[in-house]
């Protein structure tokens, strides 16, 4: 399994409790693919340089998960289908190697 990284609009018309279940349910559907989420960080409200299906701002998030790659087009139909989720970007997460210490002289 690699690690993932998803960037998800999700639209401005929610209040922060019906966000916190939107992103609850957008992380059960990638569970539901065997999936397991490492992390999940909410980044705000943000405007829009240009209007996307007629909402001029929109709550992003990013979300760290663990699934199979033939999962992932699973996982883009699902959110397109979702009236929800504006857009989501999944990348491949790159891992950063923890820094040797410096040994004392």
């Amino acid at each position: 399994m690699k690690t993932y990284e998803a960037m998800f609009i999700f639209a401005d018309r929610f209040s922060e409790e019906e966000l916190d279940a939107v992103i609850k349910s957008a992380r059960s559907e990638i569970e539901g693919l065997s999936g397991e989420v490492v992390s999940s960080t909410r980044l705000g409200r943000r405007p829009f340089a240009r209007p996307i299906k007629k909402n001029d701002h929109g709550h992003y998030a990013v979300m760290n998960f663990k699934i199979a790659a033939e999962q992932i087009p699973l996982i883009h139909a699902k959110f397109k289908l979702s009236d929800s989720v504006l857009r989501v970007q999944i990348v491949v997460a790159v891992i950063a190697p923890e820094p040797e210490p410096a040994e004392a002289e």
